[in-house]
Formats: C-alpha cells, sequence, structure tokens
C-alpha cells in the first residue's frame, strides 16, 4: 500500500505580515493569497519491522530510526519528526512504523510558503492512511500548532489554510487563532489573465524568514509607529485587492502591489536589500507596474504585474541578474491525498 499527497504553494498577493502574532492578536490581520502549480509531495509506505525511515529528497537527507512514541527534535527533519509526534499523542496513542518521503518544488526560502505547505502535505498523507477525522479548518490549525507551538517556528497563519483550502481566498485573523477563509469567485478570463500578467521571478537567493519575522514581531510589541503603520496599510491593501480582483478592474493590481511593497520594506531590516532593490527598479523601468517580494522579503520570489504585452520584455530587462523567471497556472483545489 502506498499513501501520497500533495499540497499547493501560494502566492501572498496582498496582506503578508498581518496573519504574524501579535499584530493579528491586537489588530485581526487581512490577507488575499492565491494557490499556484507547484506543490509540497509526500508518499507513505507502512512498514512492519519496528522502524521509521524519513526521506526528504529534495534535501537528499535520510534516517532511520527506532518505531517509538516520540521522535527526538534535533534539527534533522523537524518537520516530519514534529508531525509525527502530534499524530501520535493526538490519535493513535501508539507507535507507528512507515517510510515518509517528501519533495517540494520550490526550495526552502522561496517565500512560497514552503515549510507550512510541507507540513499540510504530510498531514493529510497520516490523515488519509489513518483515516483521520479532520476538516479543513481542523487540518490547518493542526499544522499551525505544529509548525508554530510545538516547535516553535516563527511564523503566520496564512501558509497553512491556503495550502490546505487552495484556491484563491481572503482570509482574516482574528483573536485566539480564529481564521476565517472566504473563497472568491472569479471569472475565469480575470484569472487567466491575472495569471498571465504576473510573472513570478526566483531571485536564486534564499532567505531566513524566521529572523525578519522575528524583527518585525518585536516592532510591533515596542509599538514602533513605523512598523504598526505598515502593518495597517497592507491590511487596507488586502481590502483594495479582494475589491480589484472581483470587479475585474486588474490594471489596478500593479499599483496595489506597488502600495503594499513600499509599506512591507518597513515592517522590519531585512525586507529588502540592495539586489531587490535594483531587481524591482529595472522591472518598472521596463513596463511592470508593481510588484512585491513574496513571504518575509530578503529573497526568494519577486513578482510583478506587467499589463498590456509588457510582460517579455520585463523578463528580458531581469536576464542580467541571473535568476529564473517560474512558469505557473493558479490552481482551484486545494491538498489531494490518495491510497494506491
Amino acid at each position: 500500500m502506498i499513501i501520497r499527497s500533495k499540497a499547493p504553494l501560494r502566492l501572498g498577493l496582498a496582506g503578508g505580515g498581518t496573519d504574524v502574532a501579535p499584530f493579528s492578536e491586537l489588530y485581526g490581520g487581512a490577507i488575499l493569497n492565491a494557490t499556484i502549480s507547484m506543490y509540497a509531495h509526500a508518499t507513505i509506505q507502512p512498514r512492519n519491522d519496528g522502524r521509521i525511515i524519513l526521506n526528504s529528497m529534495d534535501k537528499k537527507e535520510s534516517y532511520t530510526l527506532d518505531s517509538v512514541e516520540n521522535l527526538a527534535i534535533d534539527g534533522n527533519l523537524d518537520l516530519h519528526k514534529g508531525i509525527y509526534n502530534r499524530i501520535v499523542r493526538d490519535y493513535t496513542h501508539k507507535p507507528l512504523s512507515f517510510e515518509l518521503s517528501t519533495y517540494v518544488d520550490a526550495p526552502p526560502g522561496s517565500g512560497l510558503g514552503t515549510s507550512s505547505t510541507l507540513v499540510v502535505a504530510i498531514i493529510g498523507a497520516f490523515a488519509e492512511w489513518l483515516k483521520l477525522p479532520m476538516g479543513d479548518y481542523d487540518l490547518s490549525h493542526l499544522a499551525f500548532e505544529i509548525e508554530r507551538i510545538d516547535l516553535g517556528m516563527a511564523g503566520g497563519k496564512q501558509d497553512q489554510y491556503a495550502a490546505t483550502f487552495g484556491g484563491i481566498n481572503f482570509m482574516e485573523f482574528f483573536k485566539e487563532d480564529k481564521v476565517i477563509v472566504n473563497p472568491l469567485r472569479i471569472k475565469e478570463k480575470h484569472l487567466d489573465e491575472l495569471a498571465h500578467n504576473l510573472i513570478l521571478y526566483h531571485t536564486e537567493t534564499s532567505r531566513l524568514s524566521s529572523k525578519i519575522i522575528e524583527q518585525q514581531t518585536k516592532n510591533i510589541l515596542a509599538k514602533n509607529s513605523k512598523s504598526l503603520e505598515a502593518m495597517h496599510k497592507l491590511k487596507e491593501q488586502a481590502v483594495m485587492m479582494k475589491e480589484a480582483i472581483l470587479k475585474g478592474e486588474l490594471d489596478k493590481i500593479g499599483e496595489i502591489l506597488d502600495f503594499g511593497w513600499q509599506f512591507k520594506k518597513n515592517l522590519a531590516d531585512g525586507v529588502s536589500n540592495d539586489l531587490i532593490d535594483e531587481i524591482y527598479e529595472t522591472a518598472m523601468k521596463n513596463g511592470a507596474s508593481g510588484g512585491k517580494i513574496s513571504g518575509a522579503g530578503g529573497g526568494g520570489f519577486i513578482f510583478f504585474y506587467c499589463p498590456g504585452n509588457n510582460r517579455s520584455k520585463v523578463i528580458e530587462s531581469l536576464n542580467r541578474f541571473g535568476g529564473q523567471t517560474k512558469r505557473y497556472e493558479f490552481t482551484t483545489k486545494g491538498l489531494s491525498t490518495w491510497t494506491i
């Protein structure tokens, strides 16, 4: 028997950062994101020899362990171990024996929510195997708790819900970890045009998002006026983006992205740098009407809105920076699981 799952990565189109505590707890957050045709994959093969094998195919890491109730969190595939520990604690109450293999279509630090999406995919595979009674909200919240609470990894809440639900969603974040996912019904022609005009460019660099998020958190706790204003403007941006996409006013997308990017840079040191600034300015000079870095910032993917027939010119202008433009499509489906 083979159990498989896949969950889509996401583009955070607007409101990024407002899903991160303490801002979401104090003021409420709002984000608009969209899943794309890049995935985190997980495969489970049950065993009966009292062993656990953990494989990360993209990281080229593999560990063979004894099947016990609690695996040590020691810096080696801790996401995999943390999920297993929680599944045993909450559901099976006894050790399991299996081989778990994972792969993500984008590198770590890319800004597409890779780690959280991988958590969702792995939980989904366990839920499929063990027939666990989980709805979409249950699974998303469990993924959030494992990553942010059990493993203490800095970050927000949007990625887990995006990967589970899929599609284009306007998400609202409230106190006590309450989240509401509002799926947007968008005309197909508008979605096709958005995908055509929105180019996804990988800088061939990565960043440690936790450092930027930790600085962002400190700024909010210290009531840094510059960072607080930026957060409120990004929350406002999410509403602006929702209205523009629903109304099909796509020419406003670039302007709204640029509005958010100017404020996002004020959240914390390291969101941007000289290379990112130069890439952004080059794209704008060659026909992009706006853009932003994906995720917390500092590296990874940047996306730009290129209206009219400017797409090719913008891509050509970015070639000198040594990065790559990634082809993708928007997806309407979230987590998928199946058994062979």
